[in-house]
């Protein structure tokens, strides 16, 4: 069985760049084959992995909606309705050299995700038996997670930015996985962008007051923010980079 581990945490804080960090941590380690999950609507994973994503769970379903209600025939003769739709599916499915990466995407009509986030459960249960790790970026919530939309999560990493109202955000989510009993074997909180690597006082002070296990500080680093604004994947910058010797030492750390 597949090994899942989860990032959490609100917008905004760099949670899609470290995540993708891991995802490159757990290949250039030999630790694959590894599935990662984009599990945010607003989907950007493959941004910081620098791979093109042709077709998002959310486009086909859209895709087939709308055949469905133009009455138009897309579905190949001698072929079922649930057949198409599983083939299209799998397209979903970008294959890199050292992961595959599944993206859920969003419905373009009103409401609500239940359909969609059905389809990310289906497919999340078909492919797991295939991979040593599962890596997920879920949106800010836990919704994933306490919907049992993913399988039983074994790590989950909370990230938040050097500020209190970050940590807080963090700590909200730590006592939710607790409330949910979600039964993760490792809990712990990364503090992502803090100047020189070093926290205030009052975010320590936070970070207690929760009761969160802090497993990593990463600093800020201006090279990031480079990579970022000039469209160049993230997980490109430099080994040497403080952001990628913080990350790889506390991945380092995990019990996986």
């Amino acid at each position: 069985m597949a090994h899942t581990i989860a990032l959490a945490g609100k917008g905004g804080v760099g949670k899609t760049t470290i995540c993708g960090m891991f995802i490159e941590y757990l290949c250039e380690k030999k630790q694959g084959p590894v599935l990662a999950v984009d599990a945010d609507a607003n989907s950007n994973l493959n941004e910081v992995l620098g791979v093109e994503v042709e077709e998002t769970l959310g486009d086909i379903r859209e895709d087939i909606a709308r055949a469905e209600m133009a009455s138009q025939q897309v579905i190949p003769a001698g072929m079922t309705k649930a057949d198409y739709a599983e083939m299209r599916f799998s397209d979903a499915l970008t294959e890199a050299d050292d992961y595959d990466l599944l993206v859920m995407g969003r419905t373009q009509g009103k409401g609500c995700y239940c359909f969609v986030n059905g389809l990310l459960t289906t497919q999340v249960a078909k492919y797991a038996k295939n991979y040593r790790y599962i890596v997920v970026d879920n949106e800010a919530g836990l919704e994933h997670l306490s919907r049992g939309v993913l399988p039983q999560v074994d790590t989950i990493l909370l990230v938040s930015d050097c500020s209190r109202r970050g940590v807080q955000a963090a700590g909200r989510l730590s006592e939710m996985i607790v409330d949910l009993k979600l039964g993760a074997k490792e809990v712990g909180l990364i503090i992502n962008r803090a100047p020189k690597g070093e926290l205030n006082p009052g975010v320590k002070e936070e970070i207690e007051k929760y009761g969160m296990r802090l497993i990593g500080v990463v600093p800020h680093d201006d090279t990031v923010y480079a990579y970022d604004a000039e469209g160049k994947p993230s997980v490109t910058v430099p080994n040497d980079s403080p952001v990628k010797q913080a990350v790889h030492r506390i991945f380092d750390g995990l019990t996986l």
